[in-house]
């Protein structure tokens, strides 16, 4: 592991110009958790960050997360459908250095050699490892024990550009997407003030990525949300846990969507069932053949319904024991 080494050095002691022009990109809640720490320490120039969505049946305008903080901090916010659409008014802003993070596209080259001092980007894994888009989410999935943030130099491909400082952490058994989002925006945003002094001093390393290491992150497709009984309990509990709180795992039941947000390994074999029968109805939920034995489902959402304890779900059924023999899908 690639550690940023060297005592923490305090902000008014960085031999900087007074008025530094950082230009910030990024889009999710994960980025404006980064963006509010380097406020209270830098003036942001601008901020570049997606277009706004349409959400819902009312279509209701969606800001991204890192715009609500470029409106409350009064940052100029530049929201191009395409990143050359603004390369004229970045370039005349002179940047001396882009931070990015979880922006959600690559970067061009004219873009890449505008800042004198580089783009760096904050990335959520212990990089060559989980290159991409969902490496948060991709962590759990893939059953990792640690994961941790890469502060890095931009290139032109995806995620390859040289370290400057990782920082690891570790991916408890319970861990779900969404809490291990909330640990590592926070480790995001210590590393990335811990690391700026050096860059902004040109003291800083700059490590090569052993690209025979590296594994991707991918998105996460439709496809990737589906369950398959036929795979182990452990695959289909880090499945569940890393889609946990978005996307969410699914299956069906009866013909019906039913989203699986929680789960637990058992202990039990079911040689006779079939994978993806239910097995039987405990104290905190109903068991599933899987490949290797059994799962114990404990959260679930019915389709167009709220989520509820699986038990809850049993008891809206008029006949619970009707529930023994079904097959998920």
């Amino acid at each position: 592991m690639y550690n940023y080494i060297g005592d923490k050095m305090n902000l008014e002691d960085i031999n900087v110009e007074k008025e530094l022009k950082i230009i910030y990109m990024g889009t999710p809640e994960f980025s404006a958790t980064v963006l509010k720490g380097l406020i209270e320490n830098y003036k942001i120039r601008a901020i570049v960050t997606q277009p706004d969505k349409k959400v819902g049946r009312e279509q209701k305008v969606l800001f991204p997360p890192v715009k609500q903080v470029g409106i409350d901090n009064t940052i100029l916010v530049l929201q191009p459908n395409k990143i050359m659409d603004e390369y004229q008014a970045l370039k005349d802003m002179e940047p001396d250095l882009i931070i990015t993070c979880a922006y959600g596209k690559i970067l061009p080259r004219e873009i890449l050699e505008l800042p004198k001092l580089g783009c760096i980007n904050v990335h959520a894994s212990l990089l060559p490892k989980l290159r991409g888009g969902a490496p948060i989410h991709r962590a759990i999935i893939n059953g990792y024990t640690k994961t941790g943030v890469t502060i890095m130099y931009m290139d032109e491909k995806m995620d390859e550009g040289d370290m400057i400082s990782q920082k690891e952490i570790e991916i408890t058994e319970t861990e779900t997407a969404e809490t291990l989002h909330d640990k590592l925006s926070i480790l995001g945003r210590d590393l990335l003030l811990e690391t700026l002094p050096s860059i902004l001093n040109k003291t800083n390393n700059r490590i090569k990525q052993n690209n025979e290491e590296a594994t991707y992150g991918f998105i996460i497709k439709r496809e990737d949300e589906k369950i398959d009984f036929s795979k182990s309990k452990k695959q289909i509990y880090d499945q569940i846990r890393g889609l946990n709180s978005w996307p969410g795992a699914y299956c069906t039941l009866d013909g019906k969507l039913l989203k699986v947000w929680e789960s637990t390994k058992s202990d039990n074999s079911f040689p006779e069932k079939i994978n993806g029968e239910i097995t039987n109805i405990y104290e905190n939920g109903f068991g599933v053949k899987v490949s290797d034995g059994e799962l114990i489902i404990t959260q679930v959402q019915p389709e167009g319904k709220k989520k509820m304890s699986s038990i809850d779900f049993i008891r809206g059924m008029q006949n619970k024991g009707s529930l023994i023999g079904k097959i998920l899908n």
